[in-house]
């Protein structure tokens, strides 16, 4: 046996010495890799996924085809979803290599900055050639796997990418060290993920993403929050000193598209009554202010009934953060600077007074927290239409917010706002929805009291999921400008209406076109209403397809 023992070793000690010398051989000769484009059907599924026993899946699809996708699972024992993120399968060899090629591909990427290609197409060369050099023949199952991990690593959000790929999430949480991310999705609502973060790699990301927007976070300073490069915005916290189970953050995430009033009337948020309301009142330079609690769609509503402004009247907003987006050719938009070292911060009450000197006609204003609030009044008293958002859960609650610390706007100046919508986050049936509970107008003093005097114009019935409309005193004093009687005013209403219920027939619901046909509203009336009929009537007066 120990005879038979000696002369296996040399002989595996000789097999093993020629694979080496072979593949030595191999990396000096270099190869040859023909990249083509990725065929699911000959290259078999790069990703794979098995559901855990206990688990049902419910959901499946795609967030970045044909490299991640998104199983969405219950677990009856515990009654919850379950989230998890699919991507490219690599084997321990894979892992190496693209560990290696991580590494070498750097310089190159710095070098290449500035030829034109784009990244992902700079990468396949950059990794093309690597492997070439390391005489690796690699499939282009690998290939394409190492390509997703290299621009997902690089230019993406990193085990974050399919997260953020997936329209569904609303926001994104991470709240500390090898906690699992729950994610906010518009189907599933509050869901844990398969995603997680240890403390090193957590540190790094967050430092990451504050890097990828172009700022700074320190232990110095642990807490920011910013817009990154995609339009989402995140809130971060650094080290365990002010979030002790560790570094954190939150990513709101927000539409590719901003939505439309049509959007809002399709998803229940609004009737169509209340946005031929706001239409007409915006028109004739009504200033509002949205209010509700957190993810209620306030910014989102604003942006959307910003949408009724009048073509060339010059347009200024102001934010803290990226949020707002307009298809207005008079639009300028102006956002807060935060200073670290050299120069001043720029806050958003320094923007206010500054847009003054731009004479604009209609001021929109991100959030009003503090002294902002005053300045944005005083533009309100001086004719400037104004609108804004604020956190609070009722009229009445605005109404105290504005009047007291920190915000102090004097009684006689709040009197100058014209509307309040208060929106809501709630329950209908087995839905989270979006509602508008109310909108109120605000009238004068009450000359007995000395209280503001407010009325609801619209009010939202929870257990009808209805819309009641009332009295209007803002209606009222646009038929008295205008000139109308009862039935002029009562006729623009209903044909405001009927075009809104068109373009929603006709699925009409991206804000350029949408924009550009309140526009065309404006110049032509009747022949916009007429073209939009003659529309209606080709389509067979059908409802379109969702898909």
């Amino acid at each position: 046996m120990a005879g038979d023992a000696e002369p296996g070793n040399v002989g595996g000690g000789i097999g093993a010495l020629r694979r080496r010398l072979t593949r030595t051989w191999e990396v000096l000769q270099g190869s040859d890799i023909e990249v083509r484009p990725f065929r699911p059907g000959t290259d078999g599924p790069l990703a794979s996924f098995t559901v855990p026993d206990d688990e049902e899946e419910v959901d499946r699809y795609w967030v970045n085809a044909p490299y991640a996708y998104v199983v969405i699972t219950y677990d009856d024992e515990a009654s919850e979803h379950l989230y998890y993120t699919v991507e490219p399968s690599l084997d321990g060899f894979e892992r190496e290599l693209l560990d290696r090629v991580r590494d070498d591909i750097r310089d190159p990427l710095l070098y290449r900055e500035g030829t034109g290609k784009t990244d992902e197409a700079t990468l396949r060369t950059e990794l093309e050639a690597l492997l070439e050099q390391y005489g690796v023949d690699a499939d282009m199952g690998t290939f394409y796997s190492l390509l997703y991990y290299l621009f997902r690593d690089f230019r993406g959000f990193d085990r974050l990418d399919p997260l953020l790929h997936d329209g569904h999430i609303e926001d994104v949480s991470c709240d500390g060290y090898d906690l699992p991310i729950f994610v906010y999705h518009d189907a599933y609502t509050d869901i844990e993920t398969n995603v997680s973060f240890g403390k090193e790699a957590l540190d790094n990301y967050v430092i990451r993403l504050a890097q990828q927007s172009g700022r700074h976070i320190s232990a110095g300073e642990p807490i920011m929050g910013t817009t990154l490069p995609d339009g989402s915005r995140a809130e971060l916290a650094l080290g365990e000193d002010v979030t002790p189970r560790g570094s954190a953050f939150t990513i709101r995430q927000y539409a590719d598209e901003p939505f439309t009033p049509v959007d809002l009337v399709d998803y229940g948020t609004f009737s169509i009554e209340q946005m031929a309301y706001f239409w007409l009142c915006i028109e004739h330079n009504k200033s509002l202010i949205f209010a509700g609690g957190t993810a209620s769609g306030k910014t989102t509503s604003m942006n959307a009934v910003s949408m009724f402004v009048p073509p060339r009247a010059k347009v200024l907003t102001i934010e803290d953060t990226r949020e707002l987006s307009l298809y207005h050719d008079n639009w300028l938009s102006s956002v807060t600077r935060e200073q670290l070292h050299e120069g001043a911060d720029i806050d958003m009450y320094d923007l206010l007074r500054s847009a003054l000197r731009h004479r604009p006609e209609y001021i929109i204003v991100g959030e009003v927290r503090g002294a902002e609030a005053v300045t944005l009044f005083q533009a309100m008293n001086t004719g400037h239409t104004t609108f804004s958002t604020m956190h609070a859960d009722s009229i009445e609650t605005v109404i105290n917010r504005l009047e007291n610390e920190p915000i102090n706007v004097p009684r006689a100046m709040v009197q100058s706002l014209d509307m309040l919508v208060i929106q809501t986050l709630t329950r209908s049936g087995d839905e989270r929805v979006r509602r508008a509970k109310v909108i109120g107008e605000i009238g004068g003093i009450d000359q007995r009291t000395g209280d503001l005097d407010y009325s609801s114009a619209f009010t939202w019935a929870a257990g009808t999921d209805e819309f009641q409309r009332n009295d209007s005193d803002l209606l009222e004093e646009i038929r008295e400008e205008r000139g109308w009687d009862r039935s002029a005013l009562l006729r623009e209403i209903r044909r405001r209406e009927r075009f809104l219920e068109l373009l929603s027939r006709l699925g009409v619901n991206g804000y350029r076109r949408f924009t550009a046909l309140v526009n065309a509203y404006y110049a032509d009336p009747d022949r916009t209403m007429g073209r939009l009929e003659a529309e209606a009537t080709t389509e067979g007066n059908e409802e379109p397809d969702p898909e």
